[in-house]
């Protein structure tokens, strides 16, 4: 019978946690969640011996049945952010119902839970989540994730445009952000799941090692490309026709808008210890990963 459920498994952070959690934890204590269980994914991951759930978080009574049996679960985020709150809220509800011991939640790390920050469309179903959990009588953990590094290539562009420009052109002005590789935050995410007992009800902020501004992420770029980046902060409407000029996507260029703002109102300007503490050592650098895709 499995003891934890990774949600989003299929997914980058949930194909990582369970990477992670499996290397201490046999495979037959854990199930994941799927949407279908036909894909190539959920296929090799029943051959390794890991136990499918099928459902979606649109159906709840689906959820209901999954999460049954089930002792900790790990509750990723949903990507579609309009969907996000009734989704959360199925599982919340569903968690409650199949009488899960322990939620483990990906929320998101901010500085202004107001309707006047910039980031408030994005950061409203993870504020009401938190709520749902605190107040749903379940037992919990909130791990509040700061901004992805791996969300610096959306930002920059690929290694020909980056170098192509050598720009980076963003209204982020001096901001700064303590970006986490989304392994690390896997990583400490099982950590978490593994010793629940130990983390009951407690709020974490996982920040990277260092929060830093665009003009430093240049400068990093600099040295890895051997080529001089300069950093430009445009106003809001400059970056948008720009940005319309070059046919970039309008949901493309919201999304890139609604993080810079926010990075430039110092939403994600943090540098807690608490992801060193989970993991035992300092967070990995974010020049690791610019190192990866640009080096």
């Amino acid at each position: 019978m499995s003891t934890y459920l990774i949600t989003g498994a299929t997914g980058g952070l949930g194909s990582s946690a369970l990477k992670h959690l499996s290397k201490s934890v046999d495979t037959s204590e854990i199930a994941v969640l799927i949407r279908d269980a036909e894909s190539e994914k959920a296929k090799s991951y029943k051959e390794k011996g890991y136990e499918l759930r099928v459902a979606d978080y649109d159906n709840k009574e689906a959820l209901v049945a999954a999460f049954k049996n089930i002792d900790a679960l790990y509750f990723v985020s949903g990507s579609d952010i309009p969907s996000r709150e009734p989704q959360h809220k199925n599982v919340v509800e569903a968690a409650k119902e199949a009488a899960v011991k322990h939620v483990v939640y990906t929320s998101a790390g901010r500085k202004d839970d107001s309707k006047d920050s910039p980031v408030a469309m994005v950061m409203d179903a993870h504020i009401k989540t938190e709520n749902w959990l605190k107040e749903s009588g379940l037992d919990y953990t909130i791990l509040r994730h700061n901004l992805y590094a791996e969300v610096l290539p959306m930002f920059l562009g690929d290694k020909e445009a980056l170098l192509g420009s050598r720009t980076i052109f963003l209204p982020t002005e001096t901001g700064k952000t303590g970006f986490a590789l989304r392994d690390d935050l896997a990583e400490a995410g099982m950590i978490v799941l593994k010793n629940y007992k130990n983390h009951t009800n407690r709020v974490y902020t996982l920040d990277g090692p260092k929060a830093i501004d665009f003009k430093e992420i240049a400068s990093i770029l600099s040295t890895i490309t051997s080529e001089e980046i300069e950093f430009i902060s445009p106003d809001a409407e400059t970056f948008k026709s720009t940005m319309v000029s070059y046919g970039v996507p309008e949901e493309a260029i919201g999304m890139m808008l609604v993080f810079s703002l926010g990075i430039a109102a110092g939403e994600f300007n943090s540098e807690s210890n608490d992801l060193e503490v989970l993991l035992g050592r300092k967070p990995k650098p974010v020049s690791d990963l610019l190192d990866q895709v640009y080096g």
